[in-house]
């Protein structure tokens, strides 16, 4: 899979440890910034970019990190077309994929270390969409929503 990597400075020092792990893993990984961990930027801008890259088709999915994850998932969501989850343990992670599709994983650099980190990504990757009837009727109630529709 092709996967967009963003963060803040926050986030910085963990997307930057997260690269190697999730090429090693098979996948091509795209870096859309920051560049340094020293000055300061705003998430709403990288959680931007790497959910266009999923829209244009340039990404499978998208990770992205922030100091929390909440401003980073919060800003993600707003994107027409993004499904996005913090997760911060392996279940989660991949039961997002499993039962809600979401394609853009969201972590917070200050919460957890780089080993769960790496379990999580691998976790997130390594999950598809059961295409199972309830999942799928579930899923179609929140783009309901996203249209401003009553599901």
């Amino acid at each position: 899979m092709k996967i967009a990597i963003a963060s803040d400075h926050a986030g910085f020092p963990l997307k930057k440890a997260l690269i190697p792990f999730i090429e090693g893993k098979g996948h091509e990984v795209c870096d859309y910034g920051t560049d340094s961990p020293d000055k300061s930027v705003d998430y709403p801008d990288f959680a931007f970019k790497a959910g266009q890259a999923v829209l244009s088709g340039q990404a499978d999915r998208a990770i992205m990190v922030c100091g929390s994850g909440i401003g980073a998932c919060v800003a993600a969501n707003k994107i027409k077309g993004i499904r996005a989850g913090l997760c911060h343990d392996t279940y989660s992670a991949h039961q997002a994929v499993e039962h809600d599709n979401i394609n853009m994983l969201c972590l917070g650099a200050r919460v957890i270390g780089i080993e769960p980190a790496y379990e999580i990504a691998a976790a997130f990757l390594g999950a598809k969409f059961s295409n199972e009837e309830r999942h799928c009727r579930r899923l179609k109630k929140v783009m309901a929503i996203e249209a401003g529709q009553k599901p």
